[in-house]
């Protein structure tokens, strides 16, 4: 079984910053792509960042240069750095394993963290 567990979620102003971070336990992390994903209130779950086994990035156009996802395989983690937040940001964060296909899409993650709320105010 895999767990992913969120920390660093939290309330920060408009411009400020903060890093998520996901740990996993069980299975091979290594092996497998990582996701950053979030849903606000009303919306779907979008794609928010992605990193490979070999640690090549992928970005959703709304958070590329401000966002930077980045893996610690001996910690068996995955982060997010979040700088230059915007309101629009607030939501629930989600990291995710990816098992195959696209890394954009929510079907191709197989395991899930509970989240971690981020609120960005104006």
């Amino acid at each position: 079984q895999v767990l992913l567990q969120e920390s660093g979620g939290g309330l920060v102003q408009a411009g400020g910053s903060l890093t998520l971070s996901c740990v996993a336990s069980g299975g091979s992390f290594d092996s497998y792509n990582m996701g950053w994903f979030r849903q606000a209130p009303g919306k779907e779950r979008e794609f928010v960042a992605a990193i490979s086994t070999n640690s090549a990035t992928y970005y959703a156009a709304a958070v590329k240069g401000r966002f930077t996802i980045s893996r610690v395989n001996a910690e068996n983690a995955v982060y997010l750095q979040m700088n230059n937040l915007k309101p629009e940001d607030t939501a629930v964060y989600y990291c995710a394993r990816h098992y195959s296909g696209s890394l954009v899409t929510t079907t191709t993650y197989d395991y899930w963290g509970q989240g971690t709320q981020v609120t960005v105010s104006s």
